[in-house]
């Protein structure tokens, strides 16, 4: 009965017509994939490969090397007179470690540049500072700190990482850990607070001064018996010529100031033509204003374009920042692990630069609708044990892959605001041990007996 009708016979006409063209095209497509597949499978794993790759012939470096890193352990002086400016003269003294492979160096060598690690540790309840350089490079390290810490103590010491099981977690030991990145695609062009914003460092009583560091020091004093605070920050000396970071943030710079930029000129033939097709076009004359762009800016964003320029206007290293919380099971407290967030919290501006845990790292399994739960457990073991894997190799997350939001760059002034020797008011010595004795060297007409 519906075949007698002319609007329903006409839609089934189409339909066997568009059949019979769909069927063809789908089975020259069907052909071509099956003849040609393979050419983009090259282009596909050539990511894999060269992460695979990088891999191998780092490790190989690494082992045939004879530069080791060591571990040396700071004890700080009694009485620290000087600020925060101190420590930032040593790390601009610890950049000149800089020298980057060439790519033959760097790929088929498997070289890296040189760099050192900063690192607070507090062992049930007793911080510790220390520095993790090239052993090579250990007189070099210690003339700085020596220079401006001359009381200080200096000891090689053993890896404290290695006085816990490597098979962490286990039956008897959990932990809670997460790296850092800046919040906001390129905020790291930002700079964080710094000393300049927690002291004019004209105070003439050392009690006067305000140093943030001293609530990480309250919170890492309290540790109890069987727990442990791990805190690494990861610094690679850069220049603008391998990052490009000096480059782009003055565009930045400059688009926040409204600035022009030239007009780049184009070939002569091609000028030629557009005035042989369109003729000579005038420029329209803009308003003149009375006032440059810089004038018209808020005091908020001078102040940024100001913290901007003062940041690239120092020394730039390439940074990667974790910490862990890491106890005995009976002993493992949650309210804890917020101590390190707290602290770095601190040198955050929401108008500006700002660094905050990195979501895909923290060592915890958020419950998604669409995964229905599945392997929870199993999930967060992995990455437990992958976050544990990069702070003993003292690797960036996801590495070798250059993963853009595992690291970040500082100048010499966020960093040692961030990692610096405390004092004598803002941290006790019933918190940090302390060097209390003055040492000197023996008088040079000193009786020896033979």
């Amino acid at each position: 009965m519906m075949e007698n009708i002319p609007w329903f016979k006409e839609i089934l006409k189409q339909i066997v017509e568009s059949q019979t063209l769909i069927i063809p095209f789908f089975s020259v497509i069907w052909q071509i994939i099956k003849e040609w597949w393979w050419i983009p499978v090259p282009f596909l794993l050539w990511p894999i490969f060269k992460y695979h790759w990088l891999f191998w012939r780092n490790r190989v470096w690494e082992a045939t090397k004879k530069s080791k890193n060591i571990l040396l352990e700071i004890r700080i002086p009694g009485e620290i007179l000087k600020p925060m400016r101190a420590m930032e003269t040593v790390l601009v003294g610890f950049w000149q470690i800089y020298g980057p492979p060439n790519w033959f160096e760097q790929w088929w060598k498997g070289e890296y540049s040189l760099s050192f690690g900063l690192e607070i540790v507090s062992i049930e309840g007793i911080p510790h500072f220390l520095i993790r350089i090239p052993h090579k490079q250990r007189d070099v390290f210690e003339s700085h700190i020596y220079a401006q810490y001359p009381d200080a103590e200096i000891t090689e010491v053993q890896d404290y990482t290695k006085n816990v099981p490597q098979d962490l977690p286990n039956d008897r030991w959990q932990f809670f850990g997460t790296d850092y990145t800046t919040a906001g695609s390129g905020r790291d062009f930002f700079p964080l607070k710094t000393y300049r914003d927690f002291e004019t460092e004209h105070e003439a009583k050392e009690e006067k001064r305000i140093d943030p560091i001293s609530s990480l020091m309250e919170g890492l004093s309290r540790l109890g018996e069987g727990e442990q605070f791990w805190i690494q920050i990861n610094v690679s000396p850069v220049t603008d010529a391998e990052c490009g970071f000096v480059t782009e943030a003055k565009k930045k710079r400059d688009k926040l100031v409204k600035r022009k930029t030239p007009e780049k000129k184009g070939l002569i033939i091609k000028e030629a033509a557009n005035i042989l097709l369109h003729g000579v076009q005038e420029k329209k004359k803009e308003d003149e204003k009375m006032l440059p762009p810089e004038m018209m800016l808020t005091p908020g964003e001078r102040e940024i374009v100001s913290g901007l320029e003062r940041k690239i206007s120092k020394h730039l290293f390439k940074t990667t920042m974790r910490y862990l919380y890491l106890a005995r099971r009976d002993k493992f407290f949650g309210g804890r692990v917020k101590i390190p967030m707290s602290y770095f919290n601190e040198f955050g501006n929401s108008s500006m630069g700002m660094i905050i845990p990195w979501g895909d790292t923290i060592t915890k399994v958020k419950q998604n609708w669409y995964d229905f739960f599945i392997f929870q457990k199993r999930r967060l073991y992995v990455k437990k044990r992958r976050m544990f894997s990069n702070y003993l190799n003292r690797m960036q997350a996801y590495w070798p892959m250059d993963v853009r939001k595992s690291y970040f760059y500082l100048n010499s002034e966020e960093l040692a605001s961030i990692y610096h020797f405390p004092s004598r008011i803002t941290s006790p010595p019933s918190v940090i041990p302390r060097v209390e004795a003055k040492k000197r060297e023996a008088p040079h007409d000193l009786p020896i007996e033979d």
